[in-house]
């Protein structure tokens, strides 16, 4: 392989990456979004500056994503913290757990998503709508709320779906410094929006070491959203680079 073939390469193993070029296009996705209260203290510990804590707020997420170009078809869970950038408002994915290779290299190569590998789910049992995460064998999160209660308006669906969502993505030099460390913005695009529900919601989340989702505490649960969309990931832009002198 010569340097000019080498420099072509966009991913490893430079022969066969882990995941293909975009763009993504993920066809009837499924949310279930839980929105609690929490601790501000909490939240100012894990979100990074530039970006600015919103509220006392926190979205976890459970996501089904059955036919997803590239990735095929795979489960996500995690949780998002609503913020504001220059005064704009957006969220930071704070911590992210899925069940396929594939998302997950590309994911942390590409934008900085904080994937970890476990074994999430979200089915319908029979009425209600269950997500869950499993940590190795250890239950770390449950989610549930009513199916299909109540259908909501589109539009401010769509918009908090057009919001920017940001990142801190993270890559060591071969040393163990970081060699890259910056913010990443991106957005979510070409969006169908086929369904948005409520129902009553409830969310318990338990302590793991290597899946600290429990340290956002749930203090009150504030609402629970069912979505089932179309839509394309978006590359991502450098909005902060954190080693630039």
């Amino acid at each position: 392989m010569d340097e000019q073939t080498v420099r072509k390469s966009f991913a490893m193993p430079a022969t066969s990456p882990a995941f293909p070029m975009g763009p993504y296009r993920f066809v009837n996705r499924e949310y279930m979004i839980i929105t609690y209260r929490t601790d501000r203290a909490a939240l100012e510990k894990v979100v990074p500056a530039p970006l600015q804590v919103a509220d006392d707020i926190v979205k976890y997420e459970f996501i089904r994503m059955p036919d997803s170009t590239g990735f095929g078809d795979y489960t996500e869970t995690g949780q998002v913290i609503p913020v504001t950038f220059n005064g704009v408002h957006g969220g930071y994915t704070h911590a992210m757990y899925l069940n396929d290779e594939a998302p997950i290299a590309g994911g942390r190569e590409l934008w900085g998503f904080p994937k970890k590998l476990a074994n999430p789910t979200l089915e319908v049992q029979v009425d209600t709508l269950v997500g869950t995460l499993d940590y190795g064998k250890v239950r770390v999160a449950v989610g549930t709320m009513g199916y299909k209660h109540r259908a909501l308006p589109h539009d401010p669906t769509l918009a908090s779906l057009l919001e920017p969502t940001f990142l801190l993505k993270i890559v060591p030099h071969v040393d163990g410094t970081p060699r890259i460390c910056e913010l990443v913005r991106y957005y979510l695009e070409d969006i169908t929006l086929k369904g948005v529900w409520t129902g009553p919601g409830a969310l318990g989340l338990y302590p793991h070491a290597l899946a600290p989702v429990a340290d956002l505490p749930v203090r009150e649960v504030i609402s629970a959203t069912h979505i089932l969309a179309d839509l394309t990931l978006g590359l991502g832009e450098v909005v902060h680079d954190y080693l630039a002198e």
